[in-house]
């Protein structure tokens, strides 16, 4: 088909090894030619939830699962997962010895960007499933992460006996460092965090091998991000949804055998053939799978999660999540 006779598809995407050879070439979703704009996962989150300004974009699972939730119709999805990330290594505490386990976390005020934020929701999901330490027990203080002026896209619908204050006009490094919050809940790193003299410190520090048992245990791989498409463009052309999850599919095959291949270094890392062989013995030969089926568990406990935290204002169904996308 040549390009003249293409439906033109805008795409916003971050860049990952697993995606580049559909963004890049030579990957091809078939019908279909992709105009695509990547950008900083922040900024495309914010432009996206609040104006949908592309017909397919990477999207927050928490943020899509929210507006959903709301009755907002004016998205579908294709279970392509970008980005999937076990959380732990995401609590912050300071660097003096005032916190040293996930358990000391109990009656504590922990500081967090964005109730939506994927990462928290499976972090909280965490603290509660696996510790027993229960929404309520807690004091819950937004801010931006390490700057101030961050206010949250959405609004919660948080059971009434949850505390919750929100401190734009401050940072949640600030915050922690001066001895206002006692813990961050945070994917992205605090800035104190960083250096020789760090003020604060990751408070799992043993977060790969309790993230593995976590695997093991409950076979949740958390998802952190989903390929959105706005409604109106599936609807006129509902066929795109095949054809993306397709491509998407091809593109990720295709950085799982260069990430197999000992014959060279693809990544600047001599033994990073060896990921591939730990990713298999844990997770299966797909270690990054797509589709519904294989991340059933995942994506039912993560609705479940987003109910209890007020992320969704009602039961989400599977169901609801994705397009036609097989066949």
């Amino acid at each position: 088909m040549t390009s003249s006779h293409k439906l033109r598809l805008s795409l916003a995407i971050c860049e990952y090894d697993h995606v580049r050879d559909l963004t890049d070439g030579p990957v091809v979703a078939e019908g279909i030619e992709l105009d695509v704009r990547t950008l900083p996962i922040a900024e495309i989150f914010q432009r996206f939830t609040r104006d949908r300004e592309w017909d397919v974009s990477e999207m927050s699972l928490g943020m899509y699962v929210s507006l959903l939730s709301q009755g907002d119709r004016g998205l579908t999805a294709i279970p392509v997962f970008t980005s999937r990330m076990f959380r732990l290594s995401s609590f912050y505490a300071r660097n003096d010895g005032s916190l040293t386990s996930l358990d000391a976390l109990r009656g504590k005020r922990i500081g967090y960007p964005d109730w939506m934020h994927t990462a928290g929701i499976f972090a909280r999901g965490y603290l509660d499933h696996q510790l027993g330490i229960a929404l309520h027990e807690n004091t819950w203080v937004q801010a931006g992460v390490n700057e101030p002026g961050l206010r949250e896209l959405l609004a919660p619908r948080l059971p009434p006996e949850v505390r919750r204050v929100s401190l734009p006009e401050r940072s949640l490094n600030d915050l922690l460092l001066a001895g206002e919050i006692d813990a961050v809940l945070s994917s992205h790193p605090l800035k104190s965090s960083l250096g020789s003299k760090p003020g604060s410190i990751r408070l799992v520090a043993d977060f790969a091998a309790r993230e593995a048992a976590y695997w093991r245990e409950t076979g949740i791989f958390p998802i952190m991000h989903v390929i959105a498409l706005r409604r109106d463009v599936h609807e006129r052309d509902p066929w795109i949804a095949r054809s993306l999850y397709a491509a998407f599919e091809a593109a990720k095959n295709r950085s799982l055998a260069r990430m197999r291949d000992s014959t060279l270094s693809r990544y600047p890392y001599p033994w990073a053939f060896t990921w591939a062989e730990q990713a298999e013995q844990l997770c299966g030969e797909d270690f990054w799978p797509y589709g519904v089926a294989p991340n059933r568990r995942t994506l039912e406990a993560f609705l479940g999660f987003c109910l209890e935290q007020g992320v969704a204002h009602r039961p989400v169904d599977l169901d609801e999540l994705f397009a036609p996308y097989l066949g």
